[in-house]
């Protein structure tokens, strides 16, 4: 592929995946950029979501000079995030960060790919000019959804705020409540911790086999779907050499109706 020039405003060499985040069941990539004017670096973060939505502009772009002969970049296939984080979720932020960081090793090959995606989109000479391109590697809002964050802190002080319009008083039972909760809450932060210290080691002791199992695997897979998209490119020339094909035969299919009619002409001619 060929590098573009003055088309993106970035390089499109110094794209990379940096860090990725888990929420729940989303995954959210950091994606860094150097700038062509040199005056600094892009940070946008992006989530699977919007990858596709990049990735069907890029398909849609059916007018085009020179796209049916485009070897599309394959995209990775959706990330499956482990289901026992559902259950850490429930547990409260902080243990979701400390998750989170804890899948930084075993998400690495996959953040490589989707790095690998965005070099071959940026260096190609026509996706990358593509507008979209452009805005996903720079706009600081979500191209492809509409960002929802809800904080836990602003839907408690939300909760209190409505408890003090009420002008309710707190009776005592409520409170021996509240501290009897607190205090399971404090024994249970304790457990989750000491659980985190158990799933570091047992991490660290896997992650070298685990690493290994999971670049053999996403390598194959990435190899697999550019082999999908050549033979579609391979399929869309064939196309267009059948095209070609048939309407070189109907030229020749014409060609001695005009000789008769020329022939005919000049006897006429010579008769006269």
């Amino acid at each position: 592929m060929n590098e573009a020039t003055s088309v993106l405003s970035v390089y499109g060499h110094t794209i990379k995946v940096t860090e990725v985040s888990q929420d729940g069941d989303t995954l959210t990539f950091i994606i860094v950029s150097q700038k062509l004017s040199g005056t600094g670096e892009y940070h946008v973060d992006r989530t699977y979501d919007d990858f596709e939505w990049l990735q069907q502009h890029l398909f849609a772009q059916e007018e085009v000079p020179g796209i049916q002969g485009v070897i599309f970049p394959p995209l990775p296939a959706r990330p499956q995030v482990n289901a026992s984080a559902k259950v850490m979720k429930q547990l409260g932020k902080c243990t979701r960060t400390s998750l989170s960081f804890l899948g930084l090793g075993e998400w690495q090959p996959y953040c490589k790919a989707l790095e690998t995606f965005l070099r071959q989109v940026a260096a190609h000479s026509i996706l990358s000019k593509n507008k979209a391109v452009e805005v996903f590697l720079t706009s600081t809002e979500p191209p492809g959804r509409q960002k929802v964050r809800r904080n836990i802190f602003n839907r408690l002080s939300q909760a209190v705020e409505e408890m003090r319009k009420e002008g309710h008083k707190v009776c005592i039972i409520l409170l021996n409540s509240l501290a009897s909760s607190l205090n399971t809450l404090s024994a249970c932060r304790v457990c989750v911790k000491l659980s985190e210290v158990f799933d570091s080691i047992k991490k660290n002791m896997m992650s070298i086999a685990v690493n290994d199992m999971n670049t053999l695997g996403l390598g194959l897979d990435l190899d697999s779907r550019y082999q999908e998209a050549e033979k579609e490119m391979l399929f869309r020339r064939t196309c267009k050499l059948v095209e070609l094909e048939n309407a070189r035969k109907n030229a020749e299919k014409a060609k001695p109706v005009k000789k008769n009619a020329d022939y005919y002409d000049s006897g006429c001619t010579s008769l006269r």
